[in-house]
């Protein structure tokens, strides 16, 4: 009898999971707010200076999200490469961000992100990281 429980339990948590739907955070809310301050830290890091966001796509279901856009300055410009990665490579630096960020102990959390991809880099990160592959405008 205990045995049934459990597996009724578990089938339960599984279909209550997957009925979680998809939503992007208002803009202005605390919680877009939340993801995308813990998206700016690592991104900041590797250009070197203050970025602004400017968003294409957010998506959160359950405890994870995606987003994706272009990094600015504050004054709306394109970020300078100087002194980062991309310095002796402009050329290869599409000006875009992505990231991949799981929800945790009520923070969000930086999973994986990348910077000026110029393929789908975030394409086999559903799998890779096991999130939910609704989240990601394009997937295998």
């Amino acid at each position: 009898m205990l045995k049934h429980l459990s597996i009724i339990l578990i089938f339960v948590a599984a279909i209550s999971a997957s009925a979680q739907s998809v939503y992007t955070p208002d803009k202005g809310s605390p919680e877009r707010k939340a993801i995308l301050d813990a998206l700016r830290v690592p991104v900041e890091r590797d250009l070197k200076q203050k970025i602004v966001f400017v968003t294409d796509d957010l998506k959160v279901q359950g405890a994870w999200a995606f987003v994706s856009g272009r990094p600015t300055k504050p004054d709306g410009s394109s970020p300078n490469l100087a002194g980062t990665a991309w310095d002796d490579a402009e050329d290869l630096f599409d000006n875009n961000f992505f990231g991949l960020l799981r929800r945790s102990g009520g923070k969000w959390r930086v999973v994986k992100h990348a910077l000026g991809c110029t393929d789908v880099c975030y394409l086999d990160w559903w799998s890779k990281y096991k999130a939910p592959k609704a989240i990601f405008p394009f997937s295998d």
